[in-house]
């Protein structure tokens, strides 16, 4: 099965030449060919195999911590003490970022006891000082088996957490979770249809009628309900709808909701292209579901797993985003997946697509890792637009190991003009092996998940820099709105939220040192407005909330001051 994905290319040409010809016997082959395909899908996919085997051992060890300039990233999975525990496993992991409240946060990820057994539970953590200290309460159910969790949020600060299991028959289903708002405990499970490898996604179009809708996709070959492979809530979660399909069968993406509402769902098509199909009715409650015609995206690549890299995974799924900035991208759509290459002999790189028409046309697809050659492997490619238009994009990277091994690092990119250029890739974490750690199973998951605001990328990711596998948090802050003194831009840092903002923002900054600090407000001329810090500080992160009270809505700057640093950063006020 293999040597079919490998030699895709090869044979798609041979088809057409053979249908140009006018040769009507290759009918059989691409009968043969799809059948190879649906047990492609087939052999990828949860199992539920092993017995729940608790970790016994009560070994721990210091967490990992790391900071830079940029990055800064936390061990999540964590005992009670905050220690790493020592022969458990973690990855799959999902993020969701409380609007109304970025300071808090959940993970969820596939917790594995004891890496002696590959049997997993729903893992779960979560932040209430912006990510910098985790609390890892258990599992949502101890001792059920589930898998491939997603997680996302709604306008109120609801976080759900979409979960799949398995009973011992094989069947297929999915449950989600909700907390309720601000909250850290999860309610009961709601069924919610579902299948393998399922994507959720919550429509937060402010004011759409079709806010709060919840949908979810998934793999029509291992499902409850196949051959539907999409639900939806309209009622905030409380029920899911009967299964549907639609053409192109997607497997192994993602869902996003643009700003008029409309829904995008990406993924693997029959023949490993990479479609997208749109629904412009999905958001109407009561309404029937339809759906566009598929379309191609060209990423020179198709998505595919059992690489070397992750063995018994995927090299990546696809990502699909939409830019609701309100500038000059609104409405942009956006594909990226680690890929194995069309044009060339690469098992993995990272690419990128545009589309500028609501998805009915697409740009040339664009690489987004700038490594030389074709001998590195990039994988886990993931992706997020930020409400300012940014796109943030991250990946592992093998372009730093040792030669014959697939030691990997974290790698960041992010473009400003709506990915026309892109920014010299950025190695964010040391190297790492990717093959240590193993639960009993041959890889370190499927993806990560990742959110944008305008000053940040949460990140929900999995590595082995402490020995084995564990789920981390990180934070990626690039300094694109900073006009103060960069001299020293690892004593302090600055950032603001939500932005844009409408009553009031709340300042977050970080200071390496203690000392004399003085945060001021100015107006677009560089006139004072207020002065809302003038106090000694103690190293460490801070939060302060500005009020805009009447001022009239615009630009407006933010400066923070210390002993040894200036920065300053935009404000953008409406009403």
């Amino acid at each position: 099965m293999k040597k079919l994905i490998t030699k895709r290319n090869q044979t798609g040409k041979a088809f057409t030449a053979l249908l140009s010809a006018g040769i009507l016997f290759v009918v059989p082959f691409l009968v043969s060919a799809q059948h190879g395909i649906k047990d492609l899908r087939k052999m990828h996919h949860e199992e539920l195999q092993d017995a729940y085997k608790p970790n016994e051992k009560g070994e721990t060890a210091p967490a990992y911590k790391y900071e830079s300039s940029i990055f800064f990233m936390t061990q999540v999975n964590l005992d009670e003490n905050g220690n790493d525990i020592i022969g458990d496993a973690g990855n799959e992991p999902s993020i969701a970022v409380d609007p109304t409240n970025p300071n808090r946060m959940a993970i969820g990820w596939r917790q594995f006891d004891d890496i002696s057994s590959n049997f997993r539970q729903a893992g779960y953590g979560y932040t209430l000082d912006g990510g910098e200290t985790w609390t890892f309460p258990g599992v949502i159910n101890p001792g059920v088996f589930r898998s491939d969790p997603v997680l996302d949020f709604d306008n109120e600060g609801k976080f759900y957490y979409n979960s799949l299991t398995v009973d011992n028959n094989d069947n297929m289903w999915c449950d989600v979770y909700r907390t309720e708002e601000g909250g850290v405990e999860w309610g009961e499970p709601v069924y919610a249809q579902g299948g393998d490898k399922q994507w959720m996604r919550i429509d937060r179009t402010e004011g759409g009628i079709g806010e709060g809708n919840i949908y979810a996709i998934w793999n029509q070959s291992y499902s409850i309900c196949d051959p539907g492979f999409f639900t939806r809530s309209t009622d905030g979660g409380d029920t899911y709808e009967e299964c549907t399909d639609f053409t192109g069968s997607p497997y192994w993406g993602t869902l996003a909701v643009d700003g008029d509402g409309n829904l995008y769902s990406v993924g693997a098509s029959w023949n490993y292209d990479i479609m997208i199909t749109k629904s412009t009715t999905a958001q109407i409650p009561g309404g029937t579901i339809t759906w566009g015609s598929p379309v191609a995206v060209d990423l020179d690549g198709y998505l595919t797993g059992w690489t070397n890299v992750n063995p018994a995974g995927l090299l990546g799924q696809a990502w699909v985003d939409v830019d609701k900035s309100g500038g000059p991208g609104d409405g942009n759509v956006y594909v990226l997946a680690a890929v194995s290459r069309n044009s060339v002999n690469d098992d993995g790189d990272i690419m990128f697509a545009r589309s500028t028409d609501g998805g009915n046309t697409w740009d040339a697809p664009v690489r987004i890792n700038d490594d030389p050659g074709t001998n590195n492997i990039q994988w886990f490619g993931t992706m997020s637009v930020a409400p300012n238009g940014r796109i943030d994009v991250v990946w592992l990277d093998t372009r730093d190991d040792n030669p014959g091994t697939y030691w990997s690092s974290l790698y960041y990119s992010y473009s400003l003009d709506q990915g026309e250029t892109w920014s010299a890739n950025e190695k964010l974490s040391e190297a790492f092996d990717p093959h240590v750690g193993w639960p009993n199973q041959n890889k370190m998951g499927d993806y990560f998940d990742m959110v944008s605001d305008n000053n940040s990328a949460h990140l929900a990711w999995a590595n082995t820099l402490n020995g084995g596998q564990d789920v981390y948090y990180g934070r990626i802050t690039p300094q694109l709105t900073s006009v103060g003194n960069n001299n020293n831009q690892e004593l302090i840092s600055l950032s603001n939220y939500p932005n844009p903002f409408n009553e009031k923002t709340t300042i977050r900054y970080k200071l390496q040192n203690s000392g004399d600090v003085n945060i001021t407000i100015f107006d677009l001329f560089g006139k004072e407005i207020k002065t809302i810090v003038h106090d000694k500080k103690q190293a460490g992160v801070h939060n302060v909330t500005f009020a805009a009270e009447n001022l009239p809505k615009g630009v407006y700057y933010c400066r923070l001051t210390t002993e040894s640093d200036t920065k300053t950063i935009s404000l953008m006020h409406i009403r």
